[in-house]
């Protein structure tokens, strides 16, 4: 179980008490200000920790649906357009308007860690709206992939998802050209 430092102080009451407990091996220090019960915990489990409101999008969910085997070199996580700036370098922080952002949202378990992600079907639909960002081959393989897993889509979710957002109808033309 990961800790902050203000549950620390909280548990044991002092810094000085907390500096005792990880020489005596009941918790350790992972980062500054993330501590574990357990001294191996993964790098997706500790930044699910620090930044609680941020969503896995982009390249980290799609490699998380198992929709590319290309292991992303950052984490790509959606936060409010309004939100601080994340100075962590494992961090590619995307900026997403509030109305939009909890669009999709489920929780997966993840080895030590349950992170919030966008869903496959938010994602497909992200995919369509940023397919000029992406290099070309990256985008095949992922379209591929989803025409690959099409039947256990919800289409209806899809099509729901595509009106909301920004360009909905270039989104719908994507999706009858490319996916269905």
């Amino acid at each position: 179980m990961l800790l902050s430092y203000s549950d620390c102080i909280q548990k044991w009451q002092s810094d000085y008490q907390i500096k005792k407990q990880i020489a005596n091996g009941n918790v350790y220090q992972i980062e500054k200000g993330v501590y574990s019960d357990v001294p191996d915990v993964s790098t997706l489990a500790v930044i699910a920790f620090k930044y609680p409101k941020g969503i896995m999008t982009m390249d980290s969910a799609f490699y998380y649906h198992g929709l590319t085997d290309v292991i992303p070199d950052e984490f790509h996580i959606a936060t409010d357009k309004h939100a601080i700036y994340i100075s962590d370098k494992r961090v590619c922080q995307h900026y997403v308007p509030s109305d939009l952002l909890n669009i999709g949202v489920t929780d997966m378990k993840r080895r030590d860690a349950t992170i919030k992600i966008y869903d496959k079907e938010r994602m497909l639909i992200e995919l369509l709206r940023f397919k000029n960002q992406l290099p070309f081959d990256y985008y095949k393989e992922i379209i591929g992939n989803y025409r690959n897993i099409i039947h256990d889509l919800d289409i209806a979710r899809i099509q729901d998802y595509a009106e909301i957002f920004p360009r909905s109808k270039m989104i719908g033309e994507a999706l009858e050209l490319e996916i269905f």
